[in-house]
């Protein structure tokens, strides 16, 4: 089968999906994004991360920001806020040079740590794919939060390796079949930037876009 990078899904919606299957779908199937301050926050900070794939040299220490990556096995695209490559004889060759470097993937948040573990799995997700493209093992990555200023390690393993490509492969079979799952209600509802769309009502009767569609021809 010809692998075509447009039809990769977007690494960074492993945590809508986690968090919600329905903000998911309203984000990568349906197209529909509102933005509040939560997103807003979070856009600042990824934007001071995201330097244009920049390097940077401290000592052992390489530091890449903004580096694409994706993963072919599991038809997922993205960018790692930041990866620090630091050396290590157990590690892997990236110059071509003689010097070898360990990997550690840094995701970036506007919060704090979550209860939930969908930043853990949206790293392990980075992990994945930078194994498969330097042929490595990532074993640890960290998780910078902004509203404590403090960055908290995080052990890779591969059992959650294992569920991020489980989820994967339910990301893509929804985004396959164009569908919409419904869930739940919940307190979590009220963090969400799409609970202005997304209605009750359409809950259980039809999607967002033919709910717009419908209104627009009235």
């Amino acid at each position: 089968m010809e692998d075509n990078e447009d039809e990769y899904l977007m690494l960074s919606g492993i945590q809508h999906f986690q968090f919600c299957k329905r903000q998911w779908a309203f984000i990568h199937l349906e197209q529909q994004w509102v933005e509040n301050v939560k997103t807003i926050e979070g856009s600042h900070l990824h934007r001071k991360a995201d330097q244009p794939f920049t390097r940077e040299k401290r000592g052992d220490k390489l530091i890449v920001r903004a580096m694409p990556v994706k993963s072919v096995s599991l038809r997922i695209s993205g960018v790692c806020d930041v990866v620090e490559f630091i050396r290590d004889e157990r590690g892997v060759n990236i110059s071509g040079g003689e010097e070898k470097y360990a990997v550690y993937p840094v995701e970036y948040k506007r919060g704090k740590p979550k209860r939930g573990n969908e930043d853990i799995l949206q790293l392990a997700a980075q992990a994945i794919c930078l194994e498969e493209m330097l042929v490595c093992e990532v074993d640890t990555g960290y998780l910078y939060y902004n509203e404590i200023k403090h960055r908290v390690e995080v052990p890779l393993t591969e059992e959650i390796k294992r569920k991020v490509r489980a989820i994967v492969a339910e990301m893509q079979d929804l985004y396959k079949r164009q569908h919409t799952p419904k869930v739940k209600t919940g307190a979590f509802c009220k963090s969400c930037s799409l609970q202005s769309i997304c209605l009750p009502e359409l809950m259980s009767k039809r999607s967002v876009r033919s709910y717009i569609e419908g209104k627009l021809k009235e």
